[in-house]
């Protein structure tokens, strides 16, 4: 756990973490939101990856990276829960399309 909240102080990997929640990013795309070094963001996206934060998926050049965010949501419960919080997890929701209605309601 503690390598999560080491990942989780810095200010730009908080952000990262953010961004990653709208969906996959290359490296490129999430480098360029930021005012640093290309080895700077490695060095962030390294972190992230050994607190197991995020996945990394290598396709020829380019490194796309994805949110975990179940270790995360587990991380914070723990937390959570070692302060003495109750905390329950809240089951998954599910979003029903309109195709799936249509086709709920055509039987």
């Amino acid at each position: 756990m503690t390598s999560i909240f080491k990942a989780l102080a810095d200010p730009t990997r908080r952000q990262v973490l953010q961004m990653l929640r709208a969906g996959p990013l290359s490296a490129g795309a999430l480098a360029d939101a930021f005012d640093v070094s290309k080895p700077t963001m490695s060095a962030h996206f390294a972190v992230l990856l050994a607190a197991d934060l995020i996945e990394a998926e290598k396709s020829g050049r380019t490194i796309t990276y994805r949110l975990k965010m179940s270790v995360l949501e587990e991380a914070l419960m723990g937390f959570a829960q070692a302060f003495g919080l109750q905390v329950t997890p809240e089951p998954p929701t599910t979003t029903t399309t309109t195709a799936t209605r249509q086709t709920e309601e055509k039987s």
